[in-house]
């Protein structure tokens, strides 16, 4: 999840539900790629049907009163988390389940919104460092145990616990009072976590920070039952009692993993399917859709260009959305040779990716030059000034830098998803354009999704480059979980070591900003200064297409993982 730090990797189609969570998009000034791929005659017609606004605001809402006829299965294709237990969860793949299982104090709805979820409603105080949340008093667990101030505080504590060995607990938890201290062992409690009384809870952080309310929607924030967690040990994932609209009815790895709707789920909209049927093996997710066996799947590159055909039947169930999801290259800025900033910047220079996004994508991505999607809410950066490909420049940057020369190089090994078989065509098209622009033959190495993400989280971490075919979703819609949980120096998500105090100063100044105009000219700031000292090859934002059943009714596909399935009904 980003959970989400999320971390989202592009592989097969099958597992691509599981891996970015989407919207249509709405697009908030500038022009997107779904405005540019309009200008097409051949998909004009497409965009003007699918970019509707019933489509865009699932419009179908009625049926919210009792559950409709017929069976209610969701089947789609998904893929094998790494972890259910929110507190481990560092990617989407995981967090699409643990965001209909779980749940917390806050969470997203369909505008993006951040509501009150097991909270009932909340208070801060003058300073904005202490926020008192009143939790529902209808909440309880799946097994009807209910949901108290206490729970919260055990799990809190659980997830800061340095036994629990949570990589996301220091980025979204890390604010409140207490919480580092139990991270590095020096303390039994987190002191900024306090029950009043049953359903009062009371969370002190060490400064303001107007973000803060956004980190509890995320997995580390979510309530476990600790009687759950106790006596199910390692394996307590396997049967967890939890808060979400849906329960875990069955996981079976590399096979399926079903949900089953709460009769007990305390918040509206109550779930209305009774179960969701992830397929996890079983061929082509095309195949099995156009064959009646799915009822909703993303499209491959290699059937864009049929299904958006407007001739073709399947177009009239296709749905284009963006997502705020960003894909690119991250460099080690610790390791040779990217310890020198020009290097890094050479990289940037020699990389051709308007011809990657033509050729590899058929111009279904929109080219990343920064860092932040621009289909995110209330921030633009229109005056970005990028690291366009220039391949005279890169060469001219290497032999300004440390090295003088390519030669001087260590061999450079390119860390990427994968199990030992070809390699992606855009992994191939990125090796081929620094050997062709920089004379640098480098080495690729695949790994499985798992083990990325262990190195990925590992401190000691001295792989040199890796990426290209994983990249980064929303946690919640804010440039501050972009710029500031990726590129701050102490941050435990900033996995290239990327370090610029000045950066830092101006995210300090972005967190306690309560005004939008100077905060979104701070966060401009930092991102043109992250440009410019290139711990990344930004490579694109994500843009993806859908089919889903005309009987699927009232889907939301949202830009960032998000609970989603309490929406959907079926109407055969």
């Amino acid at each position: 999840m980003s959970r989400t730090k999320r971390w989202v990797p592009v592989v097969a189609v099958a597992a691509m539900i599981c891996l970015v969570a989407l919207c249509i998009a709405v697009v908030l000034g500038g022009q997107s790629l779904v405005q540019r791929i309009a200008s097409d005659a051949s998909f004009a017609r497409f965009i003007e049907r699918v970019l509707t606004p019933s489509t865009l605001t699932g419009a179908e809402s009625g049926r919210s009163a009792g559950i409709p006829p017929g069976k209610q299965v969701l089947r789609l294709p998904g893929g094998d988390p790494p972890t259910l237990d929110p507190h481990l969860s560092g990617d989407s793949t995981s967090a699409e389940y643990i965001v209909e299982i779980f749940s917390g104090l806050m969470a997203y709805d369909r505008d993006l919104n951040l509501v009150p979820d097991l909270a009932e409603r909340w208070q801060v105080n003058e300073q904005g460092t202490s926020y008192t949340f009143f939790l529902r008093k209808d909440a309880t667990f799946h097994d009807g145990k209910p949901v108290r101030a206490q729970d919260f505080k055990w799990s809190f504590e659980r997830a800061c616990d340095p036994r629990t060995r949570s990589i996301t607990a220091d980025t979204y938890l890390g604010d409140i009072l207490g919480c580092r201290d139990k991270l590095r062992g020096q303390a039994d409690q987190v002191k900024g976590v306090e029950v009043l009384d049953d359903f009062t809870l009371r969370l002190t952080i060490d400064q303001p920070r107007v973000y803060f309310l956004s980190k509890m929607s995320f997995p580390a924030a979510f309530v476990l039952d600790r009687d759950n967690v106790e006596r199910g040990g390692a394996n307590w994932t396997a049967s967890p009692n939890s808060t979400g609209p849906f329960k875990l009815a069955e996981i079976r790895p590399r096979e399926r993993i079903v949900l089953q709707r709460n009769e007990r789920y305390y918040r509206e909209p109550k779930p209305l399917l009774e179960r969701i049927e992830f397929v996890l093996a079983g061929g082509s997710a095309m195949v099995m859709y156009e064959q009646g066996d799915l009822d909703m799947t993303p499209v491959g590159l290699i059937d864009v260009e049929r299904v958006s055909d407007p001739h073709n039947p399947l177009n009239r169930e296709l749905q284009l959305v963006e997502s705020l999801g960003v894909y690119y290259i991250e460099m080690n800025t610790r390791q040779p040779p990217f310890d020198d900033v020009k290097v890094r910047q050479a990289f940037n220079y020699a990389l051709d990716r308007e011809r990657i996004i033509n050729l590899v994508y058929k111009k279904t991505r929109q080219v990343a030059w920064g860092i932040v999607p621009p289909s995110m809410p209330n921030y633009s950066n229109p005056d970005l000034q990028p690291l366009r490909y220039d391949p005279e420049k890169a060469l001219q940057l290497i032999s300004e830098s440390k090295y003088g020369d390519v030669t001087e190089f260590p061999d450079i090994t390119f860390h990427v998803l994968g199990a030992g078989g070809t390699t992606g065509r855009v992994i191939e098209a990125i090796v081929t354009s620094y050997r062709q622009n920089l004379g640098i033959d480098i080495q690729v190495q695949q790994t499985d999704w798992a083990t990325y993400l262990r190195d990925l989280n590992d401190p000691n971490n001295t792989n040199q480059m890796w990426g290209g075919e994983a990249g980064w979703i929303a946690d919640y819609p804010d440039p501050h979980n972009f710029l500031d949980v990726l590129f701050r120096c102490d941050s435990k998500q900033n996995h290239n070591f990327y370090c610029n105090p000045e950066v830092d100063k101006l995210l300090d100044q972005a967190a306690v900003e309560k005004d939008p105009k100077v905060r979104g000219s701070l966060y401009r700031q930092v991102e043109q200064q992250v440009v410019n000292d290139a711990p990344w090859v930004p490579l694109f934002f994500d843009v993806q297409y859908w089919l889903v059943k005309p009987y699927v009714k009232n889907a939301w596909l949202p830009p960032m993982v998000a609970p989603k399935f309490q929406y959907y009904y079926l109407e055969r």
